[in-house]
């Protein structure tokens, strides 16, 4: 697959907002923003949590919730907060809380087809 991004902004509980250009990772859980940028909007860290890399390695990382604002949508979601050369990532729990999916065919987000079961 092809890498995949997208331009959109995120807001603080301060009610400060950064641009951001996200990777869209299908392959991470949370989105993250670099460290700048929540700095930035005046972000907080609630509670840390252990993530596993692709190569297999744990690190620890201090997560928080900032708002997201993207062309599909907007949505309070859950945050890595980034380390100084760590990229701006749009992870899928993100996406499923704006109800979209990646279509890795076409690089393109779109909605999800919902279930209530």
């Amino acid at each position: 697959m092809g890498i995949i991004y997208i331009e959109g902004r995120v807001r603080g509980q301060s009610g400060k907002e950064e641009s951001v250009r996200f990777l869209i990772d299908s392959g991470a859980s949370y989105s993250l923003l670099p460290k700048a940028v929540w700095e930035a909007i005046e972000l907080e860290p609630k509670r840390k949590v252990s993530f596993v890399l692709a190569d297999g390695t744990t690190i620890d990382r201090w997560v928080s919730e900032a708002f997201l604002i993207l062309p599909q949508g907007e949505a309070h979601t859950p945050v890595i907060l980034g380390e100084e050369d760590d990229e701006a990532l749009l992870g899928v729990i993100t996406l499923e809380i704006l109800g979209l999916v990646l279509n890795p065919f076409n690089r393109t987000l779109q909605p999800m087809t919902m279930l209530l079961k």
